[in-house]
């Protein structure tokens, strides 16, 4: 046995162990008669093919074979609100307080945040014109930007949007990373029809005289943004899963789970607000954290455990039914 029939071997742990002993060997063989002579190590394309499979094979047997495409169906959506997002705060950012006021500013915008918003708007236009692999580059890009922009802020001591803000939108960016290769030009365009929109619903705020908003994300997002957006993105989500439900796809139950915790993080604050009992708009900082790691724990652990209970019912339903007879 070679060194890279070996390695083969080993990546093959990646599929369930019926599955490896059915078709191991014919697997193995394939990527065998297409390597190089001098070939050593499996490719990088051949790994990313392996463990993508191993993953089909092994959500197939737990009865998940639809949760691939529910994440898919998440990312989507994810990326929708995103966008949306992002054209709300860059309209914010487009109005700083009176310089009167004493409120710190970053020049002619609110904060920095205005580069990392005009940064989520660009990734729009990426998805449009080129869809898959450069869009997903986009939004990898996208995300890492807005992590650096809290070291960023606090290197040039210039304000930055507040955390409450940054983390929802990591959190939307990193379920996008799954958007899928292929769609159709109109489902591509839908986020840059939503930036036109709310721009559109936005441009009245230019007639209010400036400071209307206190040049500050608190106000927007106390009630009219974040929560709106969470509860906007639910129903649209729950109902996309009742629909296809009454079809036997259960990809919007996938898709459910996946947005939980990006849903939970946009309504932080109510969520939060509810912790002292007095049902304050605004939550204290101990608070918004506290509820914070709540969702970050509590959100991701209820994929797996959806996961673990359809692989029983899957499991139960291939068990052989008792002899009539014995009962065995």
């Amino acid at each position: 046995m070679t060194d890279l029939e070996r390695r083969y071997l080993r990546l093959l742990g990646a599929y369930p162990a019926d599955y490896r002993r059915s078709r191991g060997a014919e697997i193995v063989g394939t990527y065998l008669d297409l390597a190089r002579p001098d070939q050593r190590w499996p490719s990088g394309a051949d790994v990313a093919d392996l463990v993508r499979g191993g993953l089909r094979q092994r959500l197939r047997a737990a009865g998940a074979a639809d949760l691939l495409p529910g994440v898919r169906l998440a990312a989507v959506l994810a990326f929708l609100t995103a966008t949306a997002l992002a054209t709300a705060w860059s309209l914010l950012e487009l109005r700083p307080a009176p310089a009167g006021l004493g409120v710190p500013t970053a020049g002619p915008f609110v904060s920095l945040g205005i580069g990392v918003w005009v940064a989520w708007l660009l990734v729009a236009v990426v998805h449009a014109l080129a869809p898959g692999r450069w869009a997903r580059r986009a939004v990898a890009s996208a995300v890492l930007l807005t992590v650096a922009l809290v070291p960023a802020a606090a290197l040039v001591d210039l304000p930055r949007p507040p955390l409450f803000v940054l983390v929802p939108q990591v959190a939307l960016g990193l379920i996008a990373l799954g958007l899928p290769d292929a769609l159709p030009a109109s489902l591509r365009a839908v986020p840059l029809i939503a930036v036109g929109v709310v721009a559109a619903a936005g441009t009245n705020l230019h007639l209010l005289p400036p400071g209307t908003f206190g040049g500050s994300y608190h106000g927007w997002t106390a009630v009219p943004v974040l929560p709106g957006a969470a509860v906007a993105l639910l129903a649209v989500t729950l109902l996309l899963a009742a629909g296809l439900a009454l079809r036997a796809d259960h990809r919007g139950v996938w898709a459910t789970l996946v947005l939980l915790t990006p849903i939970g993080l946009l309504a932080l604050q109510p969520l939060a607000a509810t912790v002292d009992g007095v049902g304050m708009t605004v939550a204290v900082w101990s608070e918004l954290a506290a509820t914070a790691v709540v969702i970050g724990v509590v959100g991701p652990a209820l994929l797996p455990l959806a996961l673990v209970l359809r692989g029983r019912r899957a499991r139960a339903a291939r068990r052989p039914a008792p002899c009539p007879t014995c009962g065995r």
